[in-house]
C-alpha cells in the first residue's frame, strides 16, 4: 500500500487537501493534484500513478469525464470518479470510460478506502488477463495448427489465422455462425457428409477425433485433406461451456505416405524381377542339361546302331534309347502339365467314387519293381473297410505317383518307404489323410522352398536319376484343385508328405 501513488484531480483546494490528508492516512502515496483536466492529463502522464481520484465538475474547456478519455489513451490505470452529480446523462458519459469506481458527495472514508482497494485488486485482475489473453492469442495466431472454437450451442466464437485460411472463412464472418457450415467435411473417397466433431464434444464425449481420408470442403469448394482433435471447454464447476477444435493439412503428409508406399512397391517390384530372373537364369541352366542330356545320349545311341553291331547290342541300344525319349517326353510333359495348372481359371476335373482299396494297390505296383533294385522296402498300412472318397481319380493317382517317385529317388540302399492312409471321422466333414514317408531327413532351410518350380534338394538325389524340380509343383497345384492341403515335415531322419482331402464340393455354374 505504500507504494501505490494516486493523483488526485480536484478543483476546489480545500477538498484537495483534505483528501490528500485522508489518503495519506490510509497509507496511499499522493503524486500530484491537477485543478483542470489539462493538468490532470500532463501529471498523469508524468507520474504514471497507480490510480486517479477524478472530480467529473471541473473548471475550465475540459471536464472530468473528457480528461479520464484522453488518459486511457495513454495510460492503463484505473480512474474513480468523485462527484456531487448523479444524473443519467452524466453517469452514461462516465460510463463509456469505464471507470473502476463511481463515489457520491459527499463519502465516508472507509467507502474512499474500499473503492480504491477494489479498483486496485480488479485492475490488477484485468491486467493479468489481458497478459494471459495475448499470450494465449499470440500462441494460437502463431501455431501451424488451425484452431476453432464454439460456444455451447455450436456457434463459432473463435478462428485463428491458418483455420481462416483452411476454411476460407473470416473470423468476423464466421462468429455466430453454426460450426458444420464454418467446418464442413466429408469423406474423400464417398463424399458423405461426416457428423460435426463439435457436436459430438457438445454431447458429453471426452475427446473426438476424425475418422481416416476426412477431407475439408472450403469456403471456395475445394478438398483439403485433414485429421484433427476436438476437446470440450469447461468452467469451474466442470460443466461444457463450449468446444475447441484443432486440425490441419495434411496433404504433404498424405502425399509423403504416398510416394513412400510408391517406392517401397518399386522395391518389391525390383525384388520380384530379380527373383524372376534368377528363377528363369535357373530354369534355363535346368532345361539345357535335361533336354540335352537324353538327346546326346540319343545321338550316340543311333550313331552305334548305325555301325555293325550284332544284334544283343543292337536291342541294348534301342532299349536305352527308348528310356531317354522317356525321359525327353516327361519333362515335356511336366513343363506342360505346370503351365496348364497355372493358367486354366477352372481346373478340368472329372470328380467320381474313388475306392482307395482298389486304387492305392494299383498306383503303387509299378514302383514294386523299382524299391526292389535300389534295395528298397515298400510298406502299404491300408485299412479295410475305408469309405469312398469324390474327387477326381487322374488328378489323385498322378499326386501319388510324384510323392512315391520322390521318396524313391531320395531314399537311399535300404531304407523304408512307408505310404499310409486313415480315415479321420472326428471332423466335419471327415477327412481322408493320405501320407508318404522315406528314411531321409531334409534340412529345415530347404523345407520352405520344396514346393518351388524347378527347386531340387542339394545333394540329395542318390541315385542321379535327375529331374526338372517340377514334380513337387505340379503335385501342390493338383492338390489345390482337388481343395486338399499337402504338408511335409522333416525330423528324426525321417520326411513325411501329408496329404489331406475331402469330398469335392461341385459347383455347377
Amino acid at each position: 500500500m505504500s507504494n501505490t501513488k494516486i493523483v488526485i484531480v480536484e478543483d476546489e483546494a480545500i477538498v484537495a487537501k483534505d483528501l490528500r490528508n485522508r489518503l495519506q492516512k490510509f497509507g496511499y502515496m499522493v503524486s500530484a493534484v491537477a485543478s483542470s483536466g489539462q493538468e490532470a492529463i500532463n501529471k498523469a502522464l508524468e507520474m504514471c500513478p497507480d490510480l486517479v481520484l477524478m472530480d467529473i465538475r471541473l473548471k475550465g474547456q475540459m471536464d472530468g469525464i473528457e480528461a479520464a478519455h484522453e488518459i486511457h489513451k495513454h495510460l492503463d490505470i484505473p480512474i474513480i470518479y468523485l462527484t456531487a452529480y448523479a444524473d443519467e446523462k452524466t453517469l452514461d458519459r462516465a460510463k463509456v470510460t469505464e471507470p473502476f469506481g463511481y463515489l457520491l458527495k459527499p463519502f465516508k472514508e472507509r467507502e474512499l478506502q474500499i473503492n480504491i482497494e477494489i479498483a486496485l485488486t480488479k485492475h490488477k485482475l484485468e491486467k493479468q488477463l489481458k497478459t494471459h489473453q495475448q499470450w494465449l492469442s499470440t500462441l494460437l495466431n502463431s501455431i501451424s495448427d488451425g484452431v476453432i472454437s464454439s460456444d455451447f450451442e455450436d456457434l463459432v466464437t473463435f478462428m485463428n489465422p491458418v483455420a481462416e485460411s483452411l476454411t476460407g472463412w473470416k473470423q468476423e464472418d464466421a462468429c455466430g455462425r453454426s460450426s458444420s457450415e464454418v467446418f464442413n467435411i466429408a469423406h474423400g473417397e464417398t463424399h458423405e457428409s461426416v457428423e460435426s466433431p463439435f457436436k459430438k464434444v457438445l454431447r458429453g464425449e471426452t475427446m473426438v477425433s476424425l475418422p481416416a481420408e476426412t477431407v475439408l470442403i472450403a469456403k471456395n469448394g475445394a478438398e483439403i485433406p485433414i485429421d484433427d482433435s476436438a476437446a470440450p471447454i469447461k468452467d469451474d464447476q466442470d460443466r461444457i461451456t463450449g468446444a475447441v477444435l484443432i486440425f490441419r493439412d495434411v496433404t504433404e503428409r498424405k502425399q509423403a505416405m504416398e510416394a513412400r508406399q510408391k517406392q517401397v512397391e518399386q522395391e518389391q517390384l525390383v525384388e520380384q524381377l530379380a527373383e524372376i530372373n534368377q528363377l528363369k537364369n535357373e530354369f534355363l541352366n535346368l532345361l539345357s542339361h535335361e533336354l540335352r542330356s537324353p538327346l546326346s545320349n540319343m545321338k550316340v545311341m543311333i550313331q552305334m546302331l548305325q555301325l555293325s553291331i550284332t544284334p544283343e547290342e543292337g536291342q541294348r541300344y534301342l532299349e536305352m534309347l527308348e528310356v531317354e525319349c522317356d525321359r525327353e517326353m516327361a519333362l515335356i510333359n511336366d513343363l506342360l502339365d505346370l503351365q496348364r495348372l497355372e493358367t486354366e481359371a477352372r481346373p478340368l476335373i472329372t470328380p467320381d467314387v474313388l475306392l482307395l482299396e482298389q486304387l492305392i494297390p494299383w498306383v503303387i505296383e509299378p514302383f514294386q519293381v523299382r524299391v526292389q533294385k535300389h534295395q528298397q522296402t515298400l510298406q502299404l498300412n491300408l485299412p479295410s473297410n475305408l469309405p469312398s472318397l469324390f474327387s477326381d481319380g487322374t488328378s489323385l493317382e498322378r499326386i501319388l505317383a510324384e510323392l512315391l517317385n520322390n521318396a524313391c529317388k531320395y531314399t537311399p540302399p535300404g531304407g523304408k518307404i512307408i505310404l499310409n492312409i486313415y480315415y479321420d471321422s472326428s471332423e466335419i466333414p471327415p477327412k481322408t489323410i493320405i501320407t508318404v514317408r522315406n528314411s531321409l531327413e531334409i534340412p529345415t532351410a530347404e523345407l520352405s522352398r520344396i514346393f518351388d518350380k524347378f527347386y531340387r534338394v542339394p545333394n540329395a538325389d542318390i541315385w542321379n536319376q535327375g529331374g526338372t524340380g517340377l514334380g513337387l509343383s505340379i503335385v501342390q497345384k493338383l492338390v489345390e484343385q482337388l481343395q486338399g492341403i499337402i504338408q511335409v515335415e522333416s525330423s528324426e531322419g525321417w520326411t513325411t508328405f501329408r496329404l489331406i482331402l475331402t469330398d469335392l464340393v461341385v459347383t455347377i455354374s
